[in-house]
């Protein structure tokens, strides 16, 4: 008896609290990390599409190359890319209703796509005028959210990024920053809040995707332990 209690105890690693506190703070930089580069390089792809079809227009003195001109750019719209990724899966869990509607990769590329597709058609499309393309964008990123989402968080999330985003763009366009061709809605055209609700509901499709991968990895982790 006494010597088992003579013997010394050998600590643990980390403990489970430790470890899935750790794990989960590393796994949340790296969902950062990766929802930063998909939103530069979809910032990248989208800019040079508009600036091509001549729907945005920077000042000559910075357009010395696809990617200087607009420098600025794809770095907010990583910045932003990361924030409405991570958002989306934390509203989920503080209103507890996790989202499981369509959840698998396939389902998040689609929404990809359909997402370019809309950003292709306000820039490619000719309509008789804004008002129709705006209603058949609205139409559209309205079809977006009810096939890849349906989720009362993620159309309300969608709605506040759609009017914070376009208000930025006001004042940006406002102070000189760049311009759009024949705005329509105060400054700006009248169809761009359809492409940042389509937006931000693809980001948070992507952003929900890489959290309920997180929670897998962890969970198999604690079965392990």
């Amino acid at each position: 008896m006494a010597e088992n209690d003579a013997m010394p105890t050998i600590p643990k690693k980390c403990g489970p609290y430790i470890s899935s506190v750790t794990s989960r703070g590393m796994n949340l930089v790296i969902r950062g990390v990766v929802l930063f580069f998909i939103g530069v390089f979809l910032a990248l792809v989208l800019n040079l599409l508009q600036i091509q079809r001549n729907v945005t227009l920077f000042p000559p003195d910075v357009i010395t190359s696809i990617f200087s001109s607009a420098w600025w750019v794809p770095p907010c719209c990583g910045t932003a890319s990361a924030v409405i990724g991570l958002l989306y899966p934390c509203m989920d869990r503080h209103l507890g209703e996790p989202h499981k509607f369509k959840r698998e990769w396939s389902s998040v590329m689609r929404c990809v796509a359909v997402f370019v597709g809309i950003n292709h058609a306000s820039a490619k499309v000719d309509f008789a005028n804004n008002i129709q393309l705006s209603l058949t964008l609205a139409a559209l990123s309205i079809g977006l959210w009810w096939t890849f989402d349906r989720s009362r968080s993620g159309f309300g999330l969608g709605v506040g990024i759609a009017f914070l985003a376009t208000l930025v763009s006001q004042l940006l366009v406002y102070n000189g920053v760049y311009q759009y061709t024949s705005p329509d809605f105060l400054y700006v055209r009248s169809w761009l809040p359809c492409i940042f609700f389509a937006g931000g509901i693809t980001m948070g499709n992507i952003g929900r995707q890489l959290a309920m991968y997180e929670c897998k990895v962890i969970a198999e982790k604690s079965h392990e332990d």
